[in-house]
């Protein structure tokens, strides 16, 4: 576990039979084998013992495949799988002291997780359960065999035989479908059931396959001990236990075995408060950092909505051995797709394959050719957060952009990114996750590629009296100039106009990043400084921004980033962010620029947009962000402290780096 001692709250040391002076408790995994040992350490020293376990909304994938858990069971008293004492569990729920806050967060929990669809795991293809004819169904759950969740909850082997028969007897008229565990599916582990129910003609679910999707075809759930007895609970099923999991006996389940210390009833609310909200830890297992069940609850809804947005085969076409390494993380399964240096393999494919380039690669005929074979062709590009360091100096993205349709800087056609923003209704709760991000970004100084250094230069002064206009230069030969910039196309030309413009304005000039290490093309001409009053080749662009009126641009990312800091912005090109009421556009307003046909552009762009819904479509739902260090999905907030972190850390470039650098300038061209 990569955050254990943020879990646990102090400094772990592992101890193999005599604690050292420094440790002042000792903590088991569970019931396991080396629990009992921690525990007979922890008896023969005198320390206080406790267990822990993985919490019951853990991950989107397996912990046996070596997904990270986002949550903890932490116990002093027992575990709570462990039917034959209390457990700190149990006592919360017999002890129901739960405040009208968190009943109140224990109810929208549960509907976010009926929502949303959400159990332990979550990583199982959510389709409907085909069952002919429709007849009365009930669900039996297997477990993995010899699992010490099932002899603590007081049973065995025999109490999943009599609840099979038990199934079968009670619902003469319905189908019996019996549930494999997911670990059993991945072939980690052997189950119980499996053999006694094709003997029997019941049908087996052996395919990975979410609970919900069960759930909605049947009406009886029956299990020994299993956790997704309690995930049917929520379902609002009937629930048959013949073991003793922690939210049996309290009157919500119909139970075959009692334990005389559960006496009272609780309600489904009550159980979920105690087992969710003060029983489980949470943590953000890419950052660290310990954080509430709703923060939890909100990152694994993303991570889910990222996997169900990439689904079938894809192939990969031109991309270099670097960017093979971390295109499969963006699609969410390194198995899913292939990769071809030549367009030759795309005719090749099935016709449900997914075609995926990079959106400069994308030519007139590949377009034509995919049409007429009827493939997807999906376009691929850096994302708005994007790392700390370039793209040509390989380092890798933390969030990328994958768009069906075109891609946000082609102006020319419709995208992904322009449908999102024109049709999408944001809810309330998008909108205030926008709002968080805005002030997130804006207070870290989180930029795209958040490089240039801490500061700017010492002597910088602008006069006061002056409006003060920033101009970020681009990449001249860059695909958001040639399909976003229809008249404009060379930074000089833009120096020009601003200037023309606004002759008493205190104009500041900014180089791309990427233009002033000499990997792309963009330098202004000799004579260029009669254009401009300052020039600032290095320092956090966020800096800068803090110290100007007004952001002028053909279609940088920077015009966005001022945005978000409610700077006026305009713009000579048509980025994405142009259109929706939020900047001055310059091709759509002045009347030297109405014989450009910008019809369909400004058909496509009819709606006003308030900046919360632009943040929202174009950095929450828009962008996939991707975990460098584990290749798991994430959400654009953990990327925003992820690059934070990044940023922290001394960067200093060595000799390798300096002389890639060099050889990328000479030789290579971008």
């Amino acid at each position: 576990m990569r955050f254990l001692e943020s879990f646990i709250g102090g400094k772990c040391q592992y101890v193999a039979a005599r604690p050292g002076k420094a440790v002042v408790k000792m903590v088991g995994w569970g019931l396991k084998a080396t629990a009992v040992k921690a525990q007979r350490i922890a008896y023969r020293a005198g320390l206080p013992y406790f267990s822990i376990e993985d919490g019951f909304l853990r991950s989107v994938g397996l912990g046996v495949e070596g997904a990270q858990t986002h949550s903890l069971a932490v116990d002093y008293s027992g575990i709570y799988y462990d039917a034959s004492r209390p457990s700190d569990l149990e006592t919360l729920i017999r002890e129901r002291d739960f405040s009208a806050e968190e009943l109140s967060r224990a109810v929208s929990g549960l509907n976010l997780l009926r929502t949303h669809r959400l159990c332990k795991y979550n990583n199982s293809d959510d389709n409907p359960l085909d069952i002919p004819g429709n007849p009365p169904a009930v669900l039996v759950v297997d477990q993995t065999y010899g699992d010490i969740s099932v002899s603590a909850g007081l049973a065995s082997e025999r109490h999943f035989h009599e609840m099979l028969q038990s199934a079968i007897e009670e619902n003469p008229q319905a189908e019996i479908y019996v549930k494999i565990h997911p670990d059993v599916v991945a072939g980690k582990k052997s189950g119980y059931l499996k053999s006694l129910a094709e003997k029997n003609g019941c049908r087996i679910i052996a395919t990975d396959l979410s609970p919900w999707s069960i759930f909605d075809c049947v009406d009886k759930v029956y299990v020994v001990t299993s956790q997704l007895g309690f995930d049917a609970l929520i379902a609002g099923k009937e629930v048959h236990c013949f073991g003793v999991p922690f939210y049996s006996g309290w009157g919500l389940t119909k139970d075959r075995q009692s334990v005389v210390r559960r006496n009272v009833s609780r309600t489904l609310t009550e159980i979920f408060c105690a087992a969710y909200l003060r029983y489980c830890r949470y943590i953000n297992p890419y950052t660290g950092r310990q954080c509430a069940f709703e923060d939890t609850l909100a990152l694994i809804i993303e991570q889910k909505r990222q996997r169900q947005r990439f689904q079938g085969f894809w192939l990969g076409v031109g991309f270099s051995p670097w960017k093979r390494r971390f295109i499969p993380d963006f699609i969410g399964d390194k198995a899913k797709i292939d990769f071809s240096r030549s367009e030759k393999k795309i005719f090749a494919v099935n016709s449900g394959t997914n075609i995926l380039i990079w959106a400069s690669r994308v030519t007139k005929t590949l377009i034509d050719k995919c049409e007429e074979s009827q493939i997807k062709l999906w376009r691929i590009e850096d994302g708005f957060l994007r790392s700390v360091g370039l793209g040509v100096d390989l380092v890798t993205p933390s969030s990328l952009v994958l768009d069906a349709q075109g891609i946000y800087f082609d102006a020319r056609h419709p995208n992904d990114l322009e449908v999102l923003l024109g049709t999408t209704h944001f809810s309330p709760d998008i909108l205030f996750k926008a709002k968080k991000l805005r002030e997130l970004l804006v207070v870290n100084r989180v930029t795209k590629y958040n490089v240039g250094g801490s500061g700017l230069p010492m002597n910088l002064c602008f006069p006061q009296n002056k409006s003060k206009i920033l101009i970020p230069g681009q990449v001249e030969s860059d695909a958001s100039i040639a399909y976003g910039s229809p008249v404009i196309k060379s930074n000089f030309s833009l120096l020009q106009r601003v200037r023309a413009k606004y002759p008493n304005a205190h104009i500041i000039y900014k180089p791309h990043p990427d233009v002033v290490t000499g990997a792309r093309t963009g330098a202004l001409p000799v004579g260029a400084e009669s254009q401009y009053d300052t020039i600032i080749e290095q320092g956090d662009i966020s800096l800068l921004l803090d110290k100007v009126d007004e952001v002028h641009t053909l279609s940088s990312l920077c015009g966005f980033e001022a945005l978000l800091r409610g700077i006026k912005v305009v713009t000579y090109g048509l980025p994405f962010y142009a259109g929706w009421g939020l900047s001055e556009d310059t091709l759509l307003v002045d009347r030297e620029f109405h014989d450009l046909d910008l019809q369909a552009f400004r058909f496509r762009r009819q709606r006003t947009l308030s900046l919360d819904q632009l943040i929202a479509g174009a950095l929450l739902l828009y962008p996939v962000y991707v975990d460098p260090s584990t290749g798991e999905f994430i959400d654009a907030e953990t990327t925003v402290e992820l690059l934070q972190m990044d940023r922290k850390v001394n960067r200093n470039r060595g000799v390798l780096f300096k002389a890639y650098r060099w050889y990328r300038n000479v030789f290579l061209k971008y």
